[in-house]
């Protein structure tokens, strides 16, 4: 019996990783011009915002109980044992739904071994505990305490998000079109971050995309604990110049470990936008589960 780590395709998991560990990320449905898609099987995040910006009717909705049970049922058949860390239920009904598959399963197969985990983070804020856990796998950590890690990494998430255009925010319903039409003539930048309960929420806004990077940057610092002993996450929608420049950025700044650059796919694209970034850091750091990540 093997123990399985996976994920869905809103934690935007580089591609390097899902190869390097060779981890199942479930695919997020997207339906563009009423065509269903999966995240990253049909769809990729480049042509997703050529997509986009040419204003193609774009929805989104969570993977549902089927599809679930269609990823999960391999694992039962084989007797393997599976971690499923999941989207936030602050943003989508993934937890509910996979759930629901667990329970059907189980009247079939019902030794098998199943835990779900509610991220309440979004994007590279739960890809990033998803790498760290296959790193501790790989490194020959226990399975109890990689599960425990799992739990840890999710609730000391902190994520500093900024967008380039309020245009998207504004169709999801996120703003006012009052406060876009405004936001947008005063070049006003949100900065979001993902609360308690796992939900997008503004927290402060700034004048201008340089000091909405800037700010991330340094919200970074503030939040985050022992940055030179950790590993974060940069994330972005089509802008990868950026990105990189953020990412050297909290290395000269922090002189942090690692810096992992992901790519924002269609589960959160979608409803931002091109021109998202965001750095993902955690608040605490546990020697426990570091041993583990050298």
């Amino acid at each position: 019996m093997a123990f399985k780590i996976i994920t869905d395709s809103a934690s935007d998991l580089p591609q390097w990783i899902i190869d390097q560990y060779d981890t199942l990320v479930i695919p997020t449905p997207v339906v563009i011009n009423g065509v269903d898609h999966r995240d990253r099987q049909d769809i990729f995040p480049r042509e997703f915002y050529d997509i986009l910006r040419g204003g193609a009717d774009v929805k989104t909705y969570h993977i549902n109980a089927a599809m679930f049970y269609d990823a999960f049922e391999p694992y039962a058949k084989a007797g393997d044992e599976v971690l499923y860390i999941c989207f936030s239920t602050g943003i989508a009904g993934t937890f509910g739904a996979a759930n629901l598959a667990k329970s059907d399963l189980l009247e079939k197969y019902p030794d098998f071994q199943i835990t779900i985990i509610d991220s309440k983070c979004a994007s590279m804020g739960f890809g990033l505990t998803v790498y760290k856990l296959l790193r501790m796998q790989a490194n020959g950590a226990p399975k109890e305490l990689i599960i425990e890690a799992a739990e840890y990494f999710c609730g000391h998430t902190e994520h500093s998000i900024t967008v380039e255009t309020l245009e998207y925010l504004l169709k999801g319903g996120r703003i006012s079109k009052t406060s876009a039409t405004v936001g947008g003539l005063l070049g006003i930048k949100p900065i979001i971050i993902v609360d308690q309960k796992g939900s997008l929420v503004s927290a402060e806004k700034v004048r201008g995309r340089k000091a909405s990077i800037d700010r991330i940057i340094a919200r970074t610092g503030e939040v985050g604990s022992s940055l030179d002993r950790q590993i974060l996450a940069v994330v972005h929608g089509d802008c990868p110049e950026v990105a990189e420049e953020i990412k050297q950025r909290l290395i000269d700044t922090y002189h942090c470990k690692e810096v992992v650059i992901g790519e924002i796919g269609c589960a959160i694209g979608a409803h931002t936008g091109p021109g998202i970034v965001a750095v993902v850091c955690n608040t605490a750091v546990d020697d426990r589960f570091e041993a583990y990540l050298k």
